[in-house]
């Protein structure tokens, strides 16, 4: 029998909004969601995120997309609109607890969405900027992808 203590999940209350694609943001939400967090996952107008059209083997629809996107909200965003990077701006003003992001390297902030400028709009803000090589070094504007970044490490080597 589940009792409410039980039931309570521990980040039940928290809002996350991502702006996410692929696999590394979407998979550090859904964990966030799982624990009860209310994920708002911000997909590109007009296709949303590119992994639903990976495959239709969960009842027609991507099952790579419905495992890393289980239990978020979602719609889409051109986040080069005005209307839609104000509209986006005022939720993470106003209702967010957390932001995550994992677009290209500096493009976040290109669109209006650096982690320095969401947390002057909202102090309290949470941010994580996810990329493949980090914020210095000489690979800090490279693209990154597990294939690319296991190629690099010598992983696929081996046959």
């Amino acid at each position: 029998m589940a009792t409410a203590t039980a039931t309570r999940r521990l980040l039940g209350g928290l809002v996350v909004v991502s702006l996410e694609q692929a696999v590394a943001a979407p998979f550090c939400t859904s964990k966030l969601a799982d624990q009860g967090a209310r994920v708002i996952k911000v997909e590109r107008r007009p296709a949303g995120d590119f992994a639903r059209q990976y495959d239709r083997n969960a009842s027609g629809a991507s099952s790579y997309f419905a495992w890393l996107n289980r239990g978020k909200e979602s719609f889409t965003a051109d986040i080069k609109a005005d209307g839609d990077r104000e509209a986006l701006q005022k939720l993470i003003t106003n209702k967010a607890d957390v932001f995550v992001q994992n677009l290209a390297p500096g493009a976040a902030e290109r669109a209006g969405f650096g982690s320095e400028y969401l947390r002057e709009l909202n102090p309290r803000l949470i941010t994580l900027d996810i990329s493949g090589y980090g914020d210095e070094g000489p690979r800090s504007s490279y693209k990154a992808y597990d294939l690319l970044v296991a190629a690099e490490a010598g992983l696929c080597d081996g046959t």
